[in-house]
């Protein structure tokens, strides 16, 4: 029996219906933004200001074209700490919060969004993880938010420490990169005024690595003295993260130890914490401790890569993911010595996490690549800053160079879509606007073409 018309416009599938409300929610915060009760001048923003502000926030971006501490009342901020707080777990995931409260079922089509929603193979076990998502996520963030207000009530009012504490909590455990320092330290300070300090440093660079390991991480790390093992996926996630790190704070205090706009007039230990921050930053976090535009082309460059690799499946933040990472170093590594299986930790990799992987990193690369050339010829900056842009836009990051302020009208919608894309992922974007796919039922002979 066919569907009416009315029904197959209602019957939308998870990939859909999460497409088409992140879009619903960008549209109410843009709304909500463009309010004079939003804006400390009392002046609405434009529409394409508000609309960039609320895709930024509620893709847990953090790119910014108006200083959020300066040019939004604590209404407006609030709106963009509920948006980050939303986009950064999920809308359903928030839905779903409100119907475990109220004790309402959770249906079948439901579990089959948050499966989408979290990037789970299966719908067993969903709404308990749901539940340790939400755990998870405000006791972290309930902790950083008593740490920082204790460290800033040292150099601010009581009232507005506890403020900072909750909102920055909340901004970098999602990995949206937004901060209030404007009005203390001046527009688009960031965090550069803590560039040495220990506390800061330590507990925004876990809350950054803890939101950007992914909830499925955190549920086995913490189950770990109950079960005594962890899963593949929490083994490559936590090597590649760490990996990563590593590797990251080395090349970039190589490179800008002489530098004297960045890290030459600091003393070794700001030096060290800045080099670590740089390099757990990129992971999609978005905030700085020093000025990115003052940076090596190098630094720059490779920040560009730890961007586009980004934070791990089911996080808070963005990029092709450390786990398709892995699998494509593990393809060039089982090239290179003459195998046909790829094997992690002693466990074969199926072929479609292989496919899968590939085509994420191109459809990543593609986007990446195209949106480049087309603000290449619609904005007059230099390439690398524009590429830095868009790459930080796709893995949802949020650090500039600073470009975002100097965009045109059709670059802040551009960087939009991007950010869209980079949070949904490009295949879930590709399973929303595609057709309808069937199942083929005869396979074409195998052919051989050369490579290499």
């Amino acid at each position: 029996m066919k569907l009416s018309r009315k029904n197959r416009i209602l019957h939308l599938t998870p990939s859909r219906i999460l497409v088409v409300g992140f879009a619903l929610i960008i549209l109410l915060g843009a709304f909500l933004l463009m309010l004079p009760i939003s804006n400390s001048n009392g002046q609405p923003l434009s529409f394409v200001d508000a609309f960039f502000t609320a895709t930024s926030a509620t893709c847990v971006t953090g790119l910014v074209v108006v200083d959020t501490g300066t040019n939004f009342t604590v209404f407006g901020q609030v709106v963009i700490m509920l948006l980050i707080q939303v986009g950064g777990l999920g809308f359903m995931t928030m839905a779903t919060l409100f119907a475990l409260a109220f004790k309402k079922r959770i249906s079948l089509k439901e579990r089959l969004i948050l499966q989408e929603a979290l990037n789970q193979g299966s719908m067993e076990g969903i709404v308990r993880l749901i539940r340790k998502v939400l755990l998870f996520a405000f006791c972290i963030e309930g902790a950083a938010a008593i740490l920082f207000a204790t460290r800033w009530a040292f150099d601010l009012p009581l009232g507005q420490a506890i403020y900072f504490g909750i909102f920055h909590a909340v901004s970098l455990f999602n990995n949206a990169g937004f901060d209030l320092f404007g009005s203390v330290y001046g527009p688009f300070s960031s965090l550069t005024s803590y560039v040495g300090d220990p506390v800061i440093n330590t507990v925004a660079m876990l809350l950054i690595v803890l939101g950007g390991i992914g909830f499925i991480v955190l549920s086995d790390v913490v189950d770990y003295r109950r079960t005594r093992k962890l899963s593949l996926h929490t083994k490559i996630v936590l090597t590649m993260t760490g990996l990563l790190i590593v590797i990251g704070t080395v090349v970039i205090f190589i490179f800008e130890f002489t530098n004297t706009r960045t890290l030459a007039g600091l003393s070794g230990w700001e030096q060290f914490w800045a080099s670590l921050f740089q390099s757990v930053s990129p992971r999609t976090a978005g905030a700085n401790t020093i000025d990115i535009g003052a940076m090596r082309q190098a630094s720059q460059f490779f920040m560009i890569i730890l961007m586009f690799i980004g934070a791990s499946p089911g996080s808070t933040g963005g990029g092709i993911k450390t786990t398709t990472f892995a699998i494509l170093v593990g393809a060039v590594i089982t090239m290179i010595r003459g195998k046909e299986d790829i094997v992690i930790y002693r466990y074969r990799l199926a072929k479609d996490r292989i496919f899968k992987a590939v085509t994420l990193t191109l459809l990543a690369l593609f986007l990446v690549i195209m949106v480049s050339m087309i603000l290449s010829t619609t904005e007059d900056h230099p390439f690398l800053m524009i590429l830095f842009e868009t790459t930080s836009a796709f893995g949802t990051v949020g650090l500039t160079m600073g470009l975002t302020t100097d965009l045109t009208d059709f670059g802040k919608v551009l960087l939009c879509l991007t950010m869209f894309a980079g949070r949904l992922g490009p295949i879930t974007l590709a399973y929303a606007l595609g057709p309808k796919s069937e199942r083929e039922l005869y396979r074409h002979p195998e052919g051989k073409i050369t490579i290499g």
